[in-house]
């Protein structure tokens, strides 16, 4: 079954690699975007350059570029792996392609493994790509825990990438299931506590956002980034492995193979 899976997962690779689009829309616009939105309050900042000696000045800019950009670009990259997964899962249901692949001695867990594997691998050359970037071209010093960030990224990723799974299998579609799976992800961002802290959001909004795995996402995310220990990081945790599990036994019910 091993043998299988990567051998699939290396075909997935390839086919991913064979559209620009789509390496230029995971890894490349994710990097952009982080050493340019960096860069222009970078210069708000102050005109010098160094940011690091004017960034006292205006707190808010300092969190933006030390914590809340990075955080945001993170999230953005596991949303986008899941909306990436939720098309392609589509689109291969749409064009008879897994019903081919199922036709094979790959089980089904095994196929869509693979295409998990495949977002996973390209969210880690993103990140890696980010942080060689940010050594170079991010106008603050980012004093991170780069491993723990890694593994929150991991571990948030899995706990979203699974809505993509459940969009993917009740979208009439392909053509549907970006935009449906762009309006069931990206409101939850307004309400994550990136952008606004949920204490300061009237109780009904803070307790939907409390609900939701994108804003335990940006928790662990955040918790990483600034060094907070991974048991103070539980109940995040918890949801998100919570999330994963509903999704999985969601998909498990509702998924069609053609």
């Amino acid at each position: 079954m091993l043998r299988g899976l990567w051998k699939l997962t290396w075909v997935e690779i390839k086919i991913f690699v064979r559209e620009p689009l789509g390496v230029i829309g995971t890894v490349g616009i994710p990097v952009l975007m982080f050493v340019f939105f960096g860069r222009a309050f970078g210069s708000r900042a102050g005109t010098s350059g160094r940011v690091s000696r004017l960034l006292g000045e205006d707190p808010r800019v300092s969190r933006f570029l030390g914590e809340d950009l990075p955080i945001l670009v993170f999230v953005l990259i596991a949303i986008g792996a899941a909306l990436s997964l939720a098309t392609v899962i589509a689109v291969y249901r749409e064009g008879g392609i897994l019903k081919r692949l199922r036709a094979t001695p790959l089980r089904p867990p095994t196929i869509l493994v693979a295409h998990v594997l495949v977002k996973l691998l390209f969210n880690g050359l993103t990140l890696a790509l980010m942080m060689l970037a940010g050594r170079r071209f991010y106008p603050a010093t980012l004093d991170a825990h780069i491993g723990s960030v890694a593994l929150a990224l991991l571990v948030s990723t899995l706990g979203i990438l699974p809505i993509g799974f459940v969009i993917a299998s009740v979208v009439p579609t392909a053509r549907f299931a970006q935009p449906i799976g762009s309006l069931v992800l990206y409101p939850m961002l307004a309400v994550s506590g990136l952008f606004t802290p949920l204490e300061t959001l009237p109780r009904a909004w803070t307790m939907l956002g409390y609900g939701l795995p994108i804003t335990h996402a940006v928790a662990l995310m955040r918790g990483a980034w600034t060094g907070a220990s991974w048991i103070q990081q539980l109940p995040s945790l918890g949801v998100l492995v919570l999330t994963m599990a509903i999704c999985v036994a969601l998909s498990a019910r509702l998924f069609r193979w053609e």
